[in-house]
């Protein structure tokens, strides 16, 4: 079995001539051929070649997306919560005159689910799937005399001439999968950069990444009153929201380590000069919240 879907003839024709041609033993072509049999023998797909589509209609079920919403919350880890432990920003109040929801990424489902979701490589917009974005998630529980302004880009003046309470910024990277997501610089997508700047320069903000891995922020953290890794959340927005706003509190731990700069890595626990921003395990936490 192998991965090619569009040069497949010119690959059988290139592994047959190999095998005439004694580059490739016969031997290496029955091995690869039994053991994908061996698979399907166990399987049971000779006797029914068919999936069982009983129940596909559970597929997406409010059952599974509540699930989903469970893994997002208990998978975003906290990197920073205000200039010390006895100033926290998060959990934020749902009630306040006014707020502003920011970034390329704050109503983009297919941004959330990234690569791998419906088209190979994903997409961006709200059309690929069913789902909650941060913003409608934000929406969705802040009081309802809370003033919620979404603006994805704004400038330094909008934000300071409108008299938020907070920000809440959502930006990262675009969706991409395999080699289409290598990168030599790791950085978040413009204007991402401009918006954590024109935002977290002007009112208090917590920052949300959306992201697959770690990726470059040291330069904006200082700006930021809070920082959250969201990683890729999917279709359920909902989950990031309760944390923020502390129906649930955070708990996640960060599963490897963020580096300072590109210039460090590879950077793994245990190296010489192990110097991260946030290392192995890192993860502030928070507790639910009776939050009015």
């Amino acid at each position: 079995m192998i991965m090619v879907p569009n040069n497949y003839k010119e690959f059988i024709d290139g592994l047959t001539s190999h095998v005439k041609n004694k580059v490739i033993p016969m031997s290496r072509i029955d091995d690869a051929v039994r053991r994908i049999l061996q698979v399907k023998f166990v399987m049971g797909l000779f006797e029914n070649p068919l999936a069982d589509t009983s129940l596909v209609n559970e597929i997406g079920s409010q059952e599974h997306r509540e699930l989903a919403r469970e893994a997002v919350r208990k998978s975003l880890v906290l990197l920073k919560n205000g200039e010390s432990a006895d100033k926290p920003l998060l959990p934020l109040p749902k009630k306040a005159s006014k707020i502003l929801v920011a970034g390329s990424h704050a109503h983009n489902l297919g941004y959330q689910c990234g690569g791998w979701t419906i088209e190979w490589q994903g997409l961006s917009g709200n059309n690929l799937t069913r789902g909650t974005t941060i913003l409608t998630a934000i929406e969705n529980t802040v009081d309802p005399s809370t003033e919620v302004v979404y603006k994805e880009n704004p400038d330094a003046d909008f934000v300071k001439s409108n008299n938020f309470s907070y920000a809440i910024v959502v930006v990262g990277e675009p969706p991409y999968a395999e080699t289409f997501g290598d990168s030599l610089s790791l950085t978040i997508s413009e204007p991402g950069p401009s918006t954590i700047q024109n935002v977290c320069g002007s009112v208090k903000c917590v920052t949300v990444i959306i992201s697959g891995r770690p990726v470059v922020i040291q330069p904006y953290v200082s700006s930021m009153d809070a920082l959250v890794a969201a990683w890729l959340p999917g279709t359920e927005g909902q989950g990031v929201a309760d944390v923020l706003f502390g129906d649930h509190g955070f708990t996640g731990k960060l599963p490897r380590t963020w580096f300072r700069t590109v210039d460090q890595l590879p950077m793994n626990v245990g190296d010489r000069h192990y110097d991260a921003l946030f290392p192995f395990g890192f993860g502030l936490t928070t507790y639910p919240t009776k939050n009015i």
